[in-house]
């Protein structure tokens, strides 16, 4: 990377790679400043996976040029194996050694001396709340055990960049609460950290930035609030009594909202952005009442990371999902 760009630790400049007829990137930019979470976010196929595998140098791009802790991606692979870490979708663990068999043995491959790669081990084991099943066969744990050891496996050699592809799928939420914390601690320590996820929650507690991608372009980006403030307005929800309510319900709240009503037929919810705040929600509720429609629940709020990502994409992340 130029020196100009010595605090960046990840760039990517003008990626594209394609896959037969599918384009799976075109042309996506991205820069991680050292030390910071860059969130990468967007529908499932937009090619969030496809840039992990690039940056990790488990795929050559078609074009365009890719840096990791200062390393030419193609032209210094081995180097950038050597700066990260890297956990990808599915868990890859061995399954007929031990969970401490597995961390040490990724220690040793690194380059770790006994003592220290033994050190490292046990305490990774203990980071992650599996030193129960430490001397147990990986074949024995369950989805969400294997999923903390693969995360642990990333961290062995104490990389200067971790990339983490979806790293929390799978788990359950005192997990994912578990390994947000030990990001959190990577952070503070100084590493920096590739997120894809698609729990939005995430983003927006890890990321100091965001980048949303689709149909392998960037559409937008910015940090947690930056992305809140382009969607503007607040938005408001309303939950109706019973299935056959919702045409009305959309109908009302797509002549007050100032773009086109989200419906979700299962949890009977329709949803729309507006500029006038408390006073569309009355003249909303005051409408449907003289429709006759039973309204169960109603609220009114500042947009999330799910509401940009609908403005961004035309659906929620967890309907993608």
């Amino acid at each position: 990377m130029p020196a100009s760009a010595s605090d960046v630790a990840v760039r990517a400049e003008a990626l594209v790679k394609t896959f037969g007829s599918t384009r799976a990137l075109d042309g996506i930019d991205l820069e991680i400043r050292t030390g910071t979470v860059l969130g990468l976010l967007g529908p499932n196929g937009a090619g969030k996976t496809t840039a992990v595998r690039i940056l990790t140098t488990l795929l050559r791009p078609d074009s365009g040029r890719a840096w990791v802790a200062g390393h030419d991606v193609l032209a210094e692979p081995d180097a950038v194996r050597r700066a990260i870490g890297l956990s990808g979708q599915y868990a890859a663990v061995d399954e007929n050694l031990t969970g401490f068999e597995n961390l040490y043995m990724v220690g040793r491959l690194y380059g770790k001396n006994r003592a220290d790669a033994r050190s490292r081990s046990r305490e990774l084991i203990g980071r992650f709340r599996l030193d129960d099943a430490a001397d147990r066969p990986a074949k024995t744990y369950s989805g969400g055990m294997r999923r903390r050891l693969d995360l642990a496996g990333a961290l062995v050699a104490e990389p200067e960049v971790v990339l983490l592809d979806e790293p929390t799928t799978g788990l359950d939420p005192r997990g994912r609460l578990d390994t947000w914390e030990v990001i959190g601690e990577l952070v503070a320590e100084g590493a920096t950290v590739l997120l894809t996820t698609q729990y939005l929650e995430e983003a927006d507690r890890l990321a100091d930035t965001i980048l949303v991608i689709d149909h392998g372009k960037v559409i937008a980006t910015g940090t947690a609030d930056q992305l809140k403030a382009q969607v503007g307005g607040e938005m408001l929800q309303i939950v109706v009594a019973e299935q056959g309510e919702l045409e009305a319900t959309k109908r009302v709240l797509a002549d007050l909202g100032s773009a086109e009503p989200d419906v979700n037929t299962h949890s009977r919810e329709v949803q729309v952005l507006v500029d006038a705040g408390p006073k569309s929600l009355i003249e909303a509720l005051r409408r449907l009442d003289a429709e006759g429609v039973v309204v169960l629940d109603v609220s009114l709020h500042r947009p999330t990371l799910d509401d940009v990502f609908l403005s961004l994409t035309g659906h929620t992340a967890e309907e993608q999902a």
